[in-house]
């Protein structure tokens, strides 16, 4: 939900980079890091384990443009995607205005991009939220890599609503910067609903 200061004329929302261990969250908000100006962002922050792998979740606050006189302020969070940080992606995702799910394309992880969809699912239920109305992008990571599943398979798994979705390759910032741009749109489209 978004967090409106009206003396600062400022206004705060929240993008969470969601999906399952190693998909690629944390690499995208680096390459976001990289990418944007440095007048535009503040510092990326990674809790990470001796292994370079989340240990609570990245944040990366970004500036965009003003929208009718107020600053709009993203703070960008990824979650840890292995299983036993349950708590923290629960903890994460409350006051959410806008999830990038990111799927590792591999065919060999379509079990756990499954299993971390349901979690979102559940996760957002708990607090109220339904996926089905919230701002979503879906980004299918890795397209560099073999073995990846065909886009159409992954868009009948992960796409029922017709959202924007990217073939995106984090690691080189290909597709990032687009999600990126297409979740900011429909959050701020969101702002602007009565």
């Amino acid at each position: 939900m978004s967090f409106i200061h009206p003396l600062e004329k400022e206004i705060n929302c929240k993008i969470v980079y969601y999906g399952p261990a190693l998909a690629g969250k944390s690499t995208n908000l680096q390459q976001i890091s990289k990418k944007t100006s440095s007048g535009k962002q503040g510092k990326l922050v990674s809790l990470t384990n001796t292994e370079d792998r989340t240990l609570f979740f990245d944040f990366l606050p970004l500036s965009l443009q003003k929208v009718q006189g107020y600053s709009v302020r993203f703070h960008m969070y990824t979650v840890p995607g292995q299983v036993l940080y349950e708590n923290s992606r629960k903890i994460i995702v409350k006051g959410v205005d806008g999830i990038v799910f990111v799927v590792d394309s591999q065919v060999e992880r379509m079990e756990e991009n499954l299993q971390s969809w349901k979690d979102l699912e559940a996760n957002l239920k708990e607090q109220g939220l339904d996926l089905a109305t919230l701002p979503l992008v879906i980004q299918y990571n890795k397209r560099d890599m073999s073995g990846v599943a065909p886009v159409e398979q992954l868009q009948k798994l992960f796409n029922k609503r017709d959202v924007p979705s990217f073939e995106t390759v984090a690691s080189k910032g290909t597709g990032v910067l687009e999600s990126l741009q297409a979740i900011s749109k429909q959050v701020l489209r969101d702002l602007k609903k009565p």
